[in-house]
């Protein structure tokens, strides 16, 4: 199944603590006036003792990562890049590429931090033009993880509820130079910091990791086409349902509606997840 969908404007993101009640029921600047609804609840927190909130199930759901905009009504639960501000009354996960370069700041990184093949060239994930992150000992885990928990660190600071690390599945395109091991032990880091920010962690795709919950420390899942796959089922028992669903075809989003609509958050959206104004935009909910 394909990684990731719609362009790559930002990182790693994550949210808050805890939302106030005020903050829940006052009215949005982005027209939503009430709180994320039933089915949000909290789990105790870790380290800094801090609860974290999940997201409500199931409930409306938009995948706004293209560029943000008022939300349509019935949504209560939004993902934004980690660049944009969160909606406010709802529950918000904070998108941020975690495993991978955006295609302009490689540079950004020092050397030795970009995975490189036998011959020294950057490894590349050719369907975005992105370079890996080089997560292959526990040293170099420590030093990438150090920045993008900054990127968590800005999104909770913002008011996130939650943090989508994108890319999970990056050592599948690694060319055998990353494994499951390098990918589970980088995004333990990122949850245990996330977590004792009060944010809570998704599991980007990656089914074949699903079983690792209990050992990552990740919440619930954010998953593309798992209709279009025949995957929603696995994610459903591995979280609880606690899985939010972006389907790109009418006929992924009819199957993942047919199976899972009573169970999971499920939302039909364009190729590019793009706003209102473009002639591309789509957003359905059956």
């Amino acid at each position: 199944m394909p990684a990731k969908r719609g362009p790559r404007t930002g990182f790693l993101g994550a949210v808050a603590a805890l939302v106030t009640l005020a903050a829940l029921v006052s009215c949005s600047p982005d027209g939503n006036d009430d709180g994320p609804g039933p089915g949000a609840t909290t789990k105790p927190g870790t380290g800094s003792g801090k609860a974290v909130r999940l997201p409500p199930v199931p409930a409306g759901f938009d995948y706004q990562i293209g560029g943000a905009y008022p939300p349509p009504s019935g949504v209560r639960i939004v993902v934004r890049d980690r660049g944009a501000d969160p909606a406010r009354g709802l529950y918000n996960i904070c998108y941020v590429n975690a495993f991978q370069a955006q295609p302009d700041e490689g540079d950004d990184w020092d050397d030795d931090l970009l995975l490189r093949d036998e011959e020294g060239e950057v490894v590349i994930d050719a369907d975005w033009d992105e370079p890996l992150l080089d997560i292959g000992t526990a040293a170099k885990r420590e030093r990438v993880a150090a920045r993008v928990n900054e990127w968590v660190d800005g999104c909770a600071d913002k008011g996130y509820d939650a943090v989508e690390p994108d890319n999970y599945d990056s050592y599948t395109r690694s060319e055998g130079l990353l494994d499951a091991e390098d990918a589970t032990a980088f995004v333990k880091l990122l949850s245990a910091h996330a977590h004792a920010r009060g944010l809570a962690v998704a599991q980007k795709n990656t089914v074949e990791l699903a079983g690792q919950r209990a050992r990552t420390g990740l919440d619930f899942a954010v998953v593309e086409e798992c209709g279009a796959y025949n995957e929603c089922g696995e994610y459903a028992d591995a979280f609880d349902d606690r899985v939010v669903v972006v389907e790109y075809t009418d006929k992924g989003m009819r199957k993942a509606v047919s199976e899972f609509g009573d169970r999971l958050s499920i939302v039909r959206r364009d190729l590019d997840v793009s706003t209102p104004d473009s002639d591309d935009y789509v957003r359905r909910t059956r």
